[in-house]
């Protein structure tokens, strides 16, 4: 039990030492995870587009339908 208590305070002594971002950055840091995400999921959607219309033409020029 002692140890636990010991593990809370290095806890607590540790969490006073971080250094927290500002409501800015996290705002900043946020909308730019969100536009990646963004450009990222249309980029996967293009490419399987893509591989799609690739693989069926492939299909239908070896005779499967």
């Amino acid at each position: 039990m002692k140890k636990a208590f010991q593990f809370v305070n290095e806890v607590k002594a540790e969490l006073k030492r971080t250094s927290w971002p500002s409501w800015l950055e996290v705002r900043g840091t946020t909308i730019v995870v969100i536009i990646t995400v963004f450009i990222f999921s249309i980029y996967f959607y293009v490419v399987d587009l893509g591989l799609n219309w690739f693989l069926l033409h492939l299909l239908r020029f070896f005779g499967a339908e």
